[in-house]
Formats: C-alpha cells, sequence, structure tokens
C-alpha cells in the first residue's frame, strides 16, 4: 500500500507541473496563430465542400437542406393555424347553448 501512495504522490506531482508548462505552451502565440488558420481553412473548406453538395443535389433535382427547411417552416405555419382554427371552433361550441 506504501508503494501506491507513493506512486501517486509522485504521480500528481508529475501531473502538476506537466498541466503548468502545457497550459503555457498552449497560450502561446506559437501554438495559437497556426491553429486559427488550420481551423480557418477547414472552415472555409467545409463551407465550399456543403456548397458544391447542395449544388449537385439540386442538378439531379432533389430537395437540398435549405429547400427541406423551407419545407418543414411551411408545414410547422399550417399546422399551428390548424390549431389555431381548431381551439377557435372548440371555442364556439362552447358558446353555443
Amino acid at each position: 500500500m506504501m508503494t501506491w501512495d507513493l506512486f501517486k504522490q509522485y504521480f500528481n506531482s508529475w501531473e502538476n507541473l506537466t498541466a503548468k508548462y502545457l497550459e503555457e505552451w498552449m497560450k502561446s502565440p506559437l501554438v495559437l496563430e497556426p491553429a486559427g488558420a488550420w481551423l480557418s481553412t477547414m472552415m472555409k473548406a467545409k463551407a465550399q465542400a456543403d456548397k458544391t453538395v447542395a449544388q449537385t443535389w439540386g442538378l439531379f433535382g432533389l430537395p437540398t437542406k435549405r429547400d427541406q427547411e423551407r419545407s418543414l417552416h411551411a408545414l410547422n405555419q399550417i399546422q399551428s393555424r390548424l390549431l389555431d382554427l381548431e381551439e377557435q371552433l372548440a371555442a364556439l361550441k362552447a358558446q353555443r347553448p
């Protein structure tokens, strides 16, 4: 049991020291600037890929993500209006003797 406690003590000491240096290194402009540039490049590439996929779907006459979202929005509006009309009809029926 003594060996385990000694190991935990050394490990915790090593971990604290390593975490301190790693945190300083991760905040360094030498790491942040290239990481930011890489992230920007990847986001632009993803946007271009998404645009290309949407255009390809459109060429085949298939609905794109945007088309599907518009259809779902219109369907949701219709459903909301239908529910409102049902509530109004129920209120009118309740008023009749």
